[in-house]
């Protein structure tokens, strides 16, 4: 169901909107002459769209995509978000998921100083300070990420490694997801700053203040990359001990079946019923049978041990 939420101060209005619908979309375009096409992209729907800067005339158009931890599933996914930039307004269109953004939307709502405070800088710098809260909320994610690969490390060397082996595929496929969302944000961030816009405030402003938030995504961006290479240095390790083990198991059983062929051979060979046979005959027969299968038993397991294979 859509929403939509204003608040205004004399320098500037913030429209956000949950779940834009035709109707939401209809006002954009009678109210500001927002271009179709941009308009069309800020449209509900189910999956997130690859992010983007376009630059017109009169405003900036931003879709940007933000990873999103589910708790349930322990999974992330993308959560979008489409901002409209002009001089005096900021219009956000999102899917009610970004906490960060509600909550300084619900805080300006409901506060006048900061209201006045977050508004009366315009638009970009309202944009800013939303960017810098979402980027901030990453961290306790690349934290929890961390904790996750230590107790990995951990298990592997407590003897765990079957049970390891599908957490580090959750691990490694939330790092791929993080990194694989992440990775158009700076490109963006840096065009929107490059923009000769009369956008408030000057070029020389925005700089100094988005050079804050370029700083955080190289940090988030290195931290994926560390993270990237020591999950796969466990995998590695993981899936060497999980081959050692087999081996192990395997060798055991080709030893054990060797040791135990020699009982199986003279089984069937005096199993025959044929007329005659060697050392058969007497009333000892079966104690001089069982004697035989001993001997060639220890005799193996007696190589097996001088070679130090048991």
């Amino acid at each position: 169901m859509s929403q939509s939420q204003i608040i205004k101060t004399s320098e500037l209005s913030w429209l956000d909107i949950i779940n834009a619908s035709d109707k939401e979309i209809d006002y954009l375009r009678k109210k500001f002459k927002f271009d179709q096409a941009d308009l069309t992209e800020s449209l509900a729907h189910k999956h997130a769209q690859r992010p983007k800067i376009v630059v017109r005339s009169n405003y900036i158009f931003l879709v940007m995509i933000f990873p999103l931890y589910n708790r349930k599933t322990r999974e992330i996914t993308p959560a979008e978000i489409d901002i409209f930039i002009t001089d005096d307004q900021l219009i956000t269109i999102h899917y009610n998921q970004l906490v960060p953004l509600l909550d300084l939307f619900r805080l300006c709502s409901s506060n006048r100083n900061e209201r006045e405070t977050y508004l009366n800088d315009g638009s970009v710098m309202l944009l800013h300070e939303i960017l810098d809260r979402l980027y901030l909320s990453f961290f306790p994610m690349l934290d929890h990420l961390s904790l996750d690969i230590n107790n990995i490390e951990k298990n592997i060397f407590a003897k765990k490694e079957r049970e390891m082996v599908q957490e580090i595929l959750v691990i490694k496929r939330n790092i791929v997801y993080f990194r694989k969302i992440m990775q158009s944000h700076q490109s963006i961030i840096n065009k929107l700053i490059e923009q000769k816009l009369c956008l408030k405030p000057a070029d020389a402003e925005i700089k100094f203040f988005y050079r804050d938030l370029i700083d955080y995504l190289q940090d988030i961006w290195a931290t994926l990359g560390s993270y990237q290479t020591t999950i796969d240095a466990l995998e590695d390790t993981n899936n060497a001990l999980v081959t050692f083990k087999l081996n192990d198991i395997m060798r055991t059983l080709t030893i054990f079946s060797v040791i135990v062929f020699p009982l199986t051979l003279m089984a069937a060979i005096f199993g025959m019923n044929v007329s005659y046979m060697p050392i058969t005959g007497t009333n000892l027969d079966f104690w001089k049978i069982v004697g035989l299968m001993l001997l060639a038993s220890l005799s193996m397991y007696a190589y097996f041990r001088h070679k130090k294979w048991i």
